[in-house]
């Protein structure tokens, strides 16, 4: 007995192990390959992945994402079908603790998250991967096989070598899916939630699209396996493990104690990592649970429970409009605030007309909120149905007139507007970055509250916010301090290079090292405006493409207009000294990590605008490698060293450029 144990503790210990590994490993090679960074030395990475091999034949088992087990991308016209041996039921369905009670009666039972993916069945034969089904409509599923093997944790090998069927939910992180979301700059085309983007990541026709979005697999059910299970659903789920799989949280609960479990499980549900909508319930007893067949619809040995939602009534105040760097116009419902799940609540999205119609919704109007899985908060109901609201005609941030578009069948509204302020909030954050105007505090949360409140329409305007200084000192994440900080920065920002104003104009092509190399034949400002082609192409570093972008800039009255505007507020200074040819005719290459510069593209950014050049590679004609880490052994250090090309700090760096 203690041989066993000892046997299933150290082969836990493995797989733990096999999972540190895996993300350690591919860490360093995305950043050796992809950023160029060195991580850990060669000697590390071999020593390792010797370890993660070792540890694969020891266990019998290689996770997904091994860099031991390559699996490529696959694009499909469309997924094969796949009718399952048996359908899938669905579980029926409680909001009563009582009703939980009753059901596990005498017996133990598994209390489990009911997982808010999609459901998938593995098949293991001879300890690989070699099938994966969608639960489809229960009878007939999708077969996503090669999506399977780039999820993030499901074990592509295992020790087990006769044929095993598991059962198990694909779900996306909450993490992730705001990230993804975020990147999507149509609002419209944004995911609702983890379900449907997991739901689409999963039955991707090109693998590719499901590996980029980091969908894991936890198993809930053994379907099938040769193995003696002990009559155990607990036994099952451990033997599981052991095989490599991630299994969803559960307890072992009985009569007694099954209340206490169900609040503990009820608290931890709004700061899960992964989404939930409830709790599954499964007798460990296997021979019991199967003795009790099913209905039509479900399965007797199981019953899912769902916590009653907290409904609140309160009263919609007004419906917000926030337009949208997409051009889209969002609805927002302001309501008097509530309290739901111990937070205020006084805002939800409406996501469209269609939605605000279909709820028939207007100003005054007694309606009901909740919070979708416990988070996210949703209108449930509209009890008056007064219609009573207003689609604006005007854009709230430029006053363009607006107009609605109903495509896609739902109807959006829209700001056609292709100059709308909203349209260009990076273009902001971008001219009081560090490079351009160097504006502390005007970071893109503060640039597009900015805007919304129209305080912000054009560059220039970001002088005059002591305009709005009362407005600003209320606004939330503002006050006092943060609003005297913000103009403190502004006004220094006025006293500044040119170079530092044509940078930040966003100019397409127009780097800082380009910005500066134009402006050492300007002798004052406005001669910027009369630039001619043959005078850009006689500049260094500048082409046809960049001659063309920036003369096509200047040509648009508005932007000439913006200029001007721009440099009577503010003190545009000469350099004391030429700086920009400090580093001309030297030649870098940047290694390991950096403590100063944000990363390596500010460094690269700012030894080429002092003349100098970065290069990727270590060779005869490197002058300094730049490594904090002197006597690192990596192949750039030690090439270095052989070639006897000086290696030196961030710190010894910058005082060589003083």
């Amino acid at each position: 007995m203690e041989t066993k144990e000892q046997d299933k503790k150290f082969s836990m210990e493995n797989i733990k192990r096999m999972q540190e590994l895996i993300p350690i490993l591919d860490d360093a090679a995305k950043a050796y390959y992809v950023d160029g960074i060195e991580k850990i030395s060669n000697f590390e990475y071999d020593s390792l992945y010797d370890e993660l091999e070792e540890l694969e034949k020891k266990t019998g088992i290689v996770l997904s994402g091994s860099p031991t087990r390559k699996v490529g991308y696959e694009v499909m016209s469309e997924l094969p079908k796949e009718r399952h041996a048996s359908p899938m039921l669905s579980l029926g369905k409680t909001k009563s603790i009582d009703e939980l009670e009753s059901f596990v009666g005498d017996k133990k039972a598994l209390l489990s998250w009911k997982m808010d993916g999609l459901t998938i069945v593995l098949t293991y034969n001879n300890g690989e991967l070699i099938k994966a089904v969608t639960r489809g409509n229960g009878e007939v599923g999708e077969i996503i096989t090669q999506n399977a093997r780039v999820f993030k944790n499901i074990p592509l090998s295992i020790e087990y070598k006769g044929e095993l069927i598991v059962r198990g939910e694909a779900v996306i992180k909450y993490s992730d899916f705001n990230k993804i979301n975020e990147s999507i700059p149509d609002m419209q085309a944004r995911y609702k939630n983890p379900r449907n983007l997991c739901s689409g990541s999963v039955r991707a026709l090109n693998s590719e699209v499901t590996a980029g979005r980091n969908v894991y697999f936890y198993a809930f059910a053994l379907v099938s396996a040769d193995i003696d299970n002990h009559n155990s659903r607990d036994y099952e789920f451990t033997w599981l493990k052991k095989q490599g799989f991630t299994v969803v949280d559960y307890h072992l609960v009985d009569r007694m104690n099954i209340d206490s479990y169900v609040k503990q499980m009820e608290s931890e549900v709004k700061t899960n990592e992964f989404p939930s909508d409830g709790l599954v319930l499964l007798f460990d007893d296997i021979e019991y649970g199967n003795s009790l067949g099913s209905t039509a619809k479900f399965p007797r040995n199981a019953i899912a429970f769902k916590w009653k939602d907290e409904i609140a009534s309160t009263h919609l105040r007004e419906i917000e409009w926030s337009a949208s760097r997409t051009g889209l116009i969002n609805p927002i419902a302001i309501f008097d605030e509530v309290e739901l799940e111990g937070t205020t609540v006084e805002r939800s999205s409406l996501h469209n007309i269609s939605y605000i119609k279909s709820l028939k919704l207007g100003i005054g109007d007694e309606i009901e909120v909740y919070k979708a899985n416990m988070i996210i908060p949703q209108i449930a109901k509209n009890i008056t149905k007064s219609g009573k609201f207003e689609i604006p005609s005007k854009c709230p941030v430029c006053g363009e007139n607006t107009c609605i578009d109903d495509t896609n069948g739902v109807e959006v509204l829209i700001c056609p507007n292709i100059k709308c302020p909203a349209k260009h909030i990076k273009s902001f954050v971008h001219f009081a970055g560090r490079d351009a105007m160097n504006i502390d505090g005007f970071s893109e949360a503060t640039a597009e509250k900015f805007i919304q409140e129209r305080f912000i329409k054009h560059f220039h305007d970001i002088y005059h916010l002591d305009d709005h200084r009362e407005k600003i000192v209320s606004m939330a994440g503002f006050g006092e301090k943060s609003y005297n900080n913000l103009i403190e920065s502004v006004e220094n920002s006025r006293t500044t290079e040119l170079y530092h104003l044509i940078y930040g104009l966003g100019i397409a092509g127009i780097g800082v090292s380009n910005a500066k190399a134009l402006c050492k034949i300007i002798d004052d400002p406005t001669d910027v405006l009369n630039l001619t082609e043959e005078e850009l192409l006689n500049i260094d570093g500048f082409g046809k493409v960049l001659a063309d972008s920036f003369m096509g800039y200047f040509a648009d009255e508005d932007n000439r207009n913006e200029y001007i505007k721009l440099v009577n507020e503010l003190n545009i200074v000469k350099s004391e000294k030429n700086v920009s040819d400090i580093l001309a005719g030297k030649t870098f290459v940047i290694t390991g990590s950096l403590n100063t510069y944000e990363n390596r593209n500010e460094l690269k950014e700012h030894i080429e605008s002092l003349g100098g050049k970065v290069s990727g590679s270590v060779s005869g004609n490197t002058s300094y490698v730049i490594n904090n880490d002197i006597n690192s052994l990596t192949g750039k250090n030690k090439k270095a060293k052989e070639l006897g090309i000086p290696i030196i700090s961030e710190e010894d760096f910058r005082e060589m450029i003083l």
